[in-house]
């Protein structure tokens, strides 16, 4: 664990456009590998107040270095915009918020989490194979015909 603050982001929060640049930097390297564009793009201050009023968006360290993006499914916790900033990579808190996830999906009353993955992230897909997620099924974007993403499950 960090001695870092972990927090539930208010739809009013100052830290906001903090948690766009945060994705938007840490979603970059994906640039030009994957096909469909991240839809990080269409991400702005007003969609993330409003998943925040909606869902639940988490966040290590004021200003944030660290965010989750959770969303309440018919069977599970969806996990999603995982970003941690390139300066503070290794130390764990993916991990943490990963942990976090779990302890949200039981509080919840779900005993799985699900994520996205795209095809082309192999290295996102090792990681998240180390915290205990398995492939499960794989998807189209709409106008593909081939794989896009895979979607990864684990049991908390």
């Amino acid at each position: 664990m960090s001695n870092l603050v972990t927090y539930k982001l208010d739809p009013l929060s100052e830290h906001i456009p903090a948690v766009l640049n945060l994705i938007q930097k840490s979603f970059a390297f994906m640039e030009g590998r994957i096909d469909p564009p991240s839809s990080m793009r269409r991400l702005s201050p007003e969609s993330i107040s409003d998943h925040c009023r909606k869902e639940e968006v988490w966040c290590i360290g004021e200003p944030p270095v660290a965010c989750i993006f959770f969303t309440v499914k018919s069977d599970c916790l969806y996990v999603g915009k995982l970003a941690v900033d390139e300066a503070v990579r290794g130390q764990g808190l993916a991990r943490e918020l990963i942990e976090l996830a779990t302890a949200r999906a039981k509080a919840l009353g779900f005993d799985t989490l699900e994520l996205q993955v795209r095809v082309e992230l192999t290295e996102n897909q090792t990681a998240f194979k180390k915290m205990g997620f398995v492939k499960t099924g794989e998807d189209a974007h709409e106008g593909y015909d081939r794989p896009t993403s895979f979607t990864m499950r684990k049991s908390v």
